[in-house]
């Protein structure tokens, strides 16, 4: 212990040891030294700990009482912490090490409950009650990703080394104009992103910069633009929004069982007839989402079929239902006014179904369409003030990707 003080006071003097603020006992504000060298601001390797995780229904007070702290002191250390992390906010789950002296009483010294990835709150649980938090390093990394498909978005990104929750930020910018229920063999994505790794993992996608998408016969450029009024965000290179009047698909990252068709033999009866729809197999439970702005004119037992469904009324003589829900989400009632992409209920089997999966329908002027070939009306286009800055953005971009 005596070589480690001395270390520390070396690098006190030589600046690398850094100051914080903690909430003493008596509740004001006391400057102390943070070891920032060291990765939890304490000497770890001088106790014995023990791993477990936040439990379901448990209070840090009981979290703390079951690590090893008294009730009160448990209490004075909330509050002593109130400024540093609010304990109301623990989550079950949640990975913590307690820290304990390693002779026979075993006194707990400190517990380290993590945040997430990147942060941990330390609470010292000795004489002085107190806590702070200490952050892993991460790297900010500028990206390029190509990817063709061969199997599927999900795992040609991983065997190309890429993370994907690009996917996720992927699907939010063409959701108006890619059906990533849909993609084919040899479809290629490319980007351009920013991200933050923190020990080797990519822990978020800050920021998509560029996309393309080619299918071959159809392209789709995506350029992160902001006029500054608080809109859209993504415009191709004609200065056209990519955000419109309807999303592509009403739910995520599933799989289509059943398409729109004239002639299909039902799983159930056997009946040839019209299936005027899209299956989307899902399991119970995923949130189903309203693909554009309009008014609920049904919400309830479809005595038919259908099951639970919804049917919205959209602008330009548009409709869509959704049917065989399990349940319907909160405020979904007939004359409420929905939003594009809110929830309107959840996937389920009710009515007539050999399983869980949406039947999503589409009508324009009361005439079913077919889902997946529907051509959405656009939104307002880039202010011509900048469509140059998006020009000179595009070509950079393009010759940053090789083209």
């Amino acid at each position: 212990m005596k070589k480690y003080l001395i270390i520390i006071a070396a690098l006190s003097v030589l600046g690398f040891i850094s100051s914080c603020h903690r909430r003493g006992e008596t509740g004001g504000e006391v400057q102390v030294q943070k070891d920032t060298v060291l990765p939890l601001g304490f000497l770890t390797d001088d106790y014995a700990v023990d791993s477990t995780k936040v439990r379901e229904g448990e209070t840090f007070t009981s979290l703390m009482n079951r690590l090893g702290l008294g009730a009160s002191s448990a209490y004075a250390l909330a509050e002593n912490a109130d400024s540093v992390f609010d304990v109301r906010r623990m989550r079950a789950g949640n990975a913590v090490e307690a820290y304990h002296n390693r002779d026979s009483a075993r006194a707990l010294k400190y517990v380290v409950y993590h945040n997430d990835r990147v942060r941990s709150t330390v609470f010292s649980c000795g004489d002085s009650l107190y806590a702070w938090i200490s952050d892993k390093a991460v790297e900010k990394q500028r990206k390029v990703a190509d990817v063709v498909i061969k199997s599927s978005l999900w795992n040609d990104m991983l065997d190309a080394g890429i993370s994907p929750l690009l996917i996720v930020d992927l699907a939010d910018i063409y959701a108006w104009s890619v059906n990533f229920f849909c993609l084919q063999e040899g479809d290629r994505f490319r980007a351009i992103y920013d991200q933050t790794v923190c020990e080797g993992e990519v822990i978020r996608i800050d920021s998509v910069d560029f996309a393309i998408y080619d299918s071959g016969s159809f392209r789709a450029a995506a350029l992160r633009f902001d006029q500054g009024d608080g809109g859209n965000k993504y415009w191709n290179e004609k200065g056209e929004s990519l955000r419109k009047a309807f999303l592509k698909a009403p739910l995520k990252y599933n799989r289509i069982s059943s398409r729109f068709s004239y002639a299909r033999k039902h799983p159930i009866t056997g009946v040839v007839r019209p299936h005027t729809a899209v299956d989307y197999a899902a399991p119970t439970g995923t949130p189903v989402l309203s693909i554009g702005d309009g008014t609920v004119t049904l919400c309830g037992w479809d005595g038919t079929g259908g099951g639970n469904r919804v049917r919205i009324r959209h602008m330009n003589g548009y409709e869509t239902c959704y049917m065989h829900l399990s349940k319907f989400a909160s405020g979904i009632k007939a004359g409420a006014r929905v939003a594009q992409g809110q929830t309107i209920g959840y996937v389920g089997a009710t009515g007539h179904a050999t399983g869980p999966h949406l039947d999503f329908r589409v009508w324009k002027d009361g005439t079913p369409i077919d889902p997946l070939k529907m051509i959405s009306p656009p939104s307002e286009p880039l202010k011509p003030a900048y469509m140059d800055s998006l020009a000179t953005m595009y070509s950079a971009y393009l010759k940053e990707l090789g083209e």
